[in-house]
C-alpha cells in the first residue's frame, strides 16, 4: 500500500485533472478502488485454486477420483496450447494427477501463475463478456500503466536531470530529444524483462512497490507534513533506501538465486518485501541528514503550509 502511494502513475497524477480539489477526489476514489483491489485479490486466489481442483478432480462413490486427460475442458487445452500449462502423464495412466508439493505421489500437472487471472473466469465456467472484460481490463491496466511510467520516466530524466542538473541552458527541442531517448532505452529495457521475467507477476508488481515505497513515499510524506524537510534529507534518504533495496533484490534473484530461500534472508524477509524495511531506512536518513542541514528556504515552507489547505 505505501508503494502504491508513492507510484508515481497511480495516485500523484495531478496532471490529469485541473484542480487541486479535483486532484483530492481523484485520489480518494484511487484509494478505495486499490484498497477494494488489494483485499480481495488472496480471495481471487483462493477461488482459482479451487476451480482448479475442482476441474482435475471430481468425487465418486464418496472419493477424490483424478480426471482423464480427454475429459478435460476446452479451456484446459486452449492454454495447453499456449505453453502456459503443461500435462506430462508420468504413469501413463491417462489421467491427470495434480498434488501439493509434499505428496509422494508425482504430481503431473504444470500451470504457470501468469495466467491464473485470466483463465480464471474460464475455469469458472463464467460467460464469454466476462472473459473479454477481464481481458480488456488486463490490457488497460498495462497501456494505461505503461504510458504514465513512460510520461514520468521521459519527463524525470530530460527535465530534471539533465536540464535541471547537468545542462542548464538546454534547448527545448534538445529536452525533447532527451526525453524521447529515455523513453526508448526504458522500454528496451522494460522490453527485456518482460521476455526474461526475474518472476512471475506478482513477484515482479511486488519488486516495483517495494522500490517505490523506499524511495517515494518517504520523500512525499515528509516535503508535505514536515516544513522541516530540505533537499539533502530528502535526497539522501532516497538513494539509501532504494540502492538498499534494489541490492537485496539483486543479490538474492539475480546474484544467487540459490540463496533466496527463508533460511538466508534478513530477519526472515524475502525480496518481494524488503522495500519496507528500505522504507525505514529512508525516514531515518532523511530525518538525521534534515536535521544536520539547513532548512529549506521560506517560500518552500510557506508552500508546504498551502498544500495543506484543504
Amino acid at each position: 500500500m505505501l508503494g502504491t502511494a508513492g507510484l508515481p502513475h497511480v495516485i500523484i497524477r495531478f496532471y490529469t485533472v485541473r484542480k487541486v480539489s479535483e486532484a483530492r477526489i481523484s485520489a480518494g476514489w484511487a484509494l478505495l478502488f486499490i484498497a477494494i483491489l488489494y483485499t480481495t485479490a488472496p480471495a481471487v486466489a483462493v477461488f482459482a485454486r479451487t476451480n482448479l481442483l475442482q476441474t482435475v478432480r471430481f468425487e465418486q462413490d464418496g472419493e477424490l477420483t483424478d480426471v482423464r486427460y480427454e475429459d478435460v475442458p476446452d479451456w484446459f487445452k486452449n492454454w495447453e496450447a499456449t505453453g502456459l500449462i503443461e500435462f506430462n502423464d508420468a504413469n501413463n495412466d491417462g489421467r491427470i494427477q495434480y498434488r501439493g508439493e509434499k505428496s509422494d505421489v508425482e504430481n503431473e500437472l504444470t500451470i504457470d501463475p501468469d495466467i491464473m487471472v485470466l483463465a480464471n473466469p474460464e475455469i469458472a465456467k463464467l460467460p464469454n463478456w466476462v472473459v473479454g472484460l477481464v481481458a480488456a481490463g488486463g490490457l488497460a491496466a498495462a497501456l494505461s500503466t505503461a504510458a504514465g511510467l513512460l510520461l514520468v520516466i521521459s519527463t524525470a530524466v530530460a527535465h530534471d536531470l539533465i536540464k535541471g542538473t547537468i545542462v542548464r541552458h538546454l534547448s527545448e527541442k534538445h529536452e525533447l530529444m532527451a526525453a524521447c531517448i529515455a523513453a526508448g532505452v526504458a522500454v528496451c529495457i522494460a522490453g527485456y524483462f518482460g521476455i526474461n521475467p526475474p518472476g512471475f507477476v506478482g513477484q515482479v508488481v511486488a519488486f516495483a512497490f517495494g522500490l517505490a515505497a523506499s524511495s517515494f513515499f518517504p520523500a512525499i510524506v515528509m516535503g508535505i507534513f514536515s516544513k522541516r524537510m530540505n533537499k539533502a534529507g530528502a535526497v539522501s534518504g532516497m538513494i539509501v533506501g532504494i540502492t538498499f533495496t534494489a541490492a537485496y533484490i539483486i543479490f538474492f534473484k539475480f546474484i544467487n538465486p540459490a540463496m533466496n530461500t527463508p533460511e538466508y534472508w534478513w530477519w526472515g524477509i524475502s525480496p518481494e518485501g524488503i522495500g519496507t524495511l528500505g522504507m525505514v531506512l529512508n525516514f531515518i536518513v532523511s530525518i538525521s541528514v534534515a536535521a544536520f542541514t539547513p532548512p529549506p528556504p521560506d517560500e518552500v515552507q510557506a508552500l508546504v503550509e498551502d498544500i495543506r489547505l484543504p
